[in-house]
């Protein structure tokens, strides 16, 4: 959710009510930039979403007038008061027909318009681009179909200002260190899964909003029109740091999205060739050690704890652990395949064979572990093959 949404959701009651008195004074375009209503958004389904929005919002506001004004002008004058008595009548068909038929009436008129926004944002058929959106704890993992392009997208606000040491930037938890590219003027389709609990992958300004759901793919798809960056959230609850799984949308144009494309894939190429040669060459321990800190910080404190004690029992402490001074190949292959049925995640395609024996070195050393092992990538291609 939009920090400044969340910002008026712990407004004072008297606050919302001025803020939804204004919002039904100004015109559609001005109320759509207040916090409380729902944005405009760059796709011609957003729009149609907001319009019909919109459009039952005001026939409830004249129902309520209509309502609430019949109310209470019988409340003031037909009062005890001024001598009114009650009428004592039953079973008036006319009225009830009437009340029957009105409501039904109004009913069938805002479906007609609603329907025809569904079928609309159902429709994935004809699609340019097919992107694959997977949900972890806690990130997104996005790979374009038929292009061979895919990657990770983490949160990049640094640390710093989340515990409040350093002042927050502009798009605080809401950026990212690779963002999901797409072209304006094309159809691009979203398939949306996920690789453990359940995510939801939220795009306001896209009307795009899906559950990812372990072992089933939900569509949704897009047309931007406008050339920008575009922010959303994980909006369903997946563990300790739902908060902190961001989303950001760059939608260029279709000629610079395709030299993006033409960059990724040769960065690909780079990275499987830099993982290669890490992988073959011979690293001393205090080599290890130092890139074991690194990748454990970026991969594994998030669950375990910088100091390595975790929080148990979901996510065990490290110290002085069988894991991390029992066997060798069975840490490694918990960090490789992770564990079925927790929260501990395989890192098998997210990290190098370099990596993982780096993070693994790392934790029978770190702590007071003190192991005095060593990992080379050699071990974990040779575990990965059995």
């Amino acid at each position: 959710m939009d920090t400044s949404v969340c910002r008026w959701l712990n407004a004072p009651l008297s606050r919302l009510l001025q803020a939804a008195l204004v919002l039904s004074l100004l015109p559609q375009d001005a109320a759509a930039e207040i916090p409380l209503n729902m944005p405009v958004g760059v796709t011609d389904i957003s729009r149609s979403v907001y319009d019909l929005h919109m459009t039952i919002f005001w026939i409830c506001v004249a129902i309520a007038v209509v309502v609430f004004g019949v109310m209470f002008w019988s409340i003031i004058h037909h009062r005890k008061s001024k001598g009114a008595k009650a009428a004592h009548f039953h079973e008036n068909t006319v009225v009830e027909i009437i009340w029957t038929l009105i409501p039904m009436a109004i009913l069938i008129a805002m479906a007609i318009p609603a329907t025809a926004t569904l079928v609309k944002m159902y429709d994935t058929s004809d699609a340019e681009v097919d992107i694959q959106v997977t949900g972890y704890q806690w990130k997104w993992h996005y790979k374009y179909l038929d292009q061979d392009v895919e990657f990770f997208s983490n949160l990049s606000t640094p640390r710093e200002q989340i515990e409040n040491t350093a002042e927050k930037s502009e798009h605080y938890l809401l950026e990212v260190d690779n963002a999901l590219v797409i072209p304006t003027g094309k159809k691009v389709r979203f398939l949306i899964t996920s690789n453990d609990v359940i995510h939801s992958w939220w795009v306001p300004h896209l009307a795009v909003k899906k559950d990812a759901i372990p072992g089933f793919i939900n569509e949704s798809w897009a047309i931007v029109n406008e050339p920008g960056v575009y922010r959303g959230q994980c909006a369903e609850l997946c563990g300790k740091d739902h908060g902190f799984m961001p989303i950001v949308v760059d939608a260029r144009s279709p000629e610079d999205y395709q030299q993006w494309l033409l960059a990724k894939q040769e960065e690909k190429e780079q990275q499987a060739q830099q993982a290669a040669a890490a992988t073959a060459r011979t690293w001393t321990h205090e080599e290890l050690m130092a890139e074991g800190e690194k990748v454990y910080a970026r991969a594994c404190a998030a669950c375990h704890q910088p100091s390595g004690a975790g929080m148990p029992p979901v996510f065990p402490s490290l110290i002085k652990s069988p894991i991390t001074t029992g066997d060798i190949n069975a840490h490694i292959d918990i960090v490789v395949r992770g564990k079925p049925g927790t929260a501990m995640q395989a890192f098998g395609n997210q990290l190098t064979p370099a990596e993982v024996a780096a993070v693994v070195t790392y934790e029978r050393n770190a702590w007071g572990n003190d192991t005095g092992d060593t990992v080379t990538p050699t071990d974990v291609q040779e575990h990965n093959a059995q």
